[in-house]
């Protein structure tokens, strides 16, 4: 018995050691950058001579004193929070007879689901445009069955980049909560029905709950997501609503307001992950309750 617990610690060992590099470069490639930012976050911007080497908390005061700012972080906000909603609705089901499904066409289920991802978000939200246009797919079946009598403005509104998103993150939250329900004894669930609870009530009051690693994993991803979204905001919204990524790159990019443009992204970064990290201790939070009454 020594030797074989000698021989598992040498494999851990090992394990951990060749994982150590990639790990710190990986880290190191995610660390600089947000040091860099930060740093330059405190730098005076001047029209004149751009960038100016200082200390000022000048950039945050601009943006929580400004309103036009602070709407875009809350449009970010909202934005992100109804397409995680929404993918979670809407993912879930999808997601729940993937895992249950016993057919030799769940493959090619797998294939269609992960074949998205393969696309480009400009190319998926492009077709989006096609679809949400004034001649696009929906306005044309809405009016050849007469339910309107004009085309509908949908695209450069904050509902085109609602359903461009959702359909950008659902795949990632599907795949998620996949990988959670197929870990699960769906006899639990059997033995649920066969004492007399329906089927909605043993999906709210079973498999939900048991699922919630999963749902809290799937949502922070797809937060996340949704709160840096660039290409579906610019392309579906255009002037009709600004998030905080398209803004950032406007800073930098257009403005050649480095300092600004850092603390923008350094309040969209901070932002994202706490409210990430407490959904998931919500979430967590209510699993542990619920397993254990």
């Amino acid at each position: 018995m020594s030797t074989i617990s000698q021989s598992s610690s040498r494999g851990k060992a090992l394990g951990t050691g060749l994982a150590f590099p990639a790990s710190l470069v990986v880290f190191l490639i995610i660390l600089i950058p947000i040091v860099q930012l930060f740093r330059y976050s405190f730098n005076h911007f001047d029209p004149a001579e751009m960038m100016q080497s200082a200390f000022t908390f000048e950039n945050y005061i601009k943006f929580f004193s400004d309103p036009y700012y602070r709407n875009i972080f809350f449009t970010t906000l909202w934005v992100a929070a109804v397409c995680t909603v929404l993918a979670l609705v809407l993912g879930f089901p999808v997601a729940y007879f993937m895992a249950k499904t016993q057919s030799r066409y769940k493959s090619l289920f797998v294939i269609l689901l992960v074949f998205p991802l393969l696309v480009g978000n400009v190319v998926r939200a492009a077709g989006w445009m096609v679809a949400l246009g004034n001649a696009g797919v929906v306005n044309s079946i809405l009016l050849g069955l007469g339910i309107i009598d004009q085309p509908l403005r949908m695209m450069y509104t904050p509902t085109a980049v609602v359903i461009g998103t959702t359909a950008v993150v659902m795949p990632y939250l599907i795949l998620t909560l996949q990988s959670v329900l197929e870990g699960i004894d769906f006899s639990v669930e059997e033995a649920a029905q066969n004492l007399g609870a329906s089927f909605f009530t043993t999906f709210r009051r079973v498999v939900v709950p048991i699922a919630a690693p999963g749902v809290a994993a799937g949502t922070m991803l797809v937060f996340i997501l949704c709160m840096n979204a660039y290409a579906t905001p610019v392309l579906l919204g255009g002037s009709g609503i600004t998030m905080m990524a398209p803004a950032v790159y406007g800073q930098i990019t257009r403005a050649s307001n480095w300092p600004f443009g850092a603390a923008l992204a350094l309040i969209l970064v901070v932002a994202t992950l706490l409210i990430a990290l407490c959904s998931n201790w919500l979430i967590h939070r209510r699993y542990v309750k619920t397993m254990g009454s």
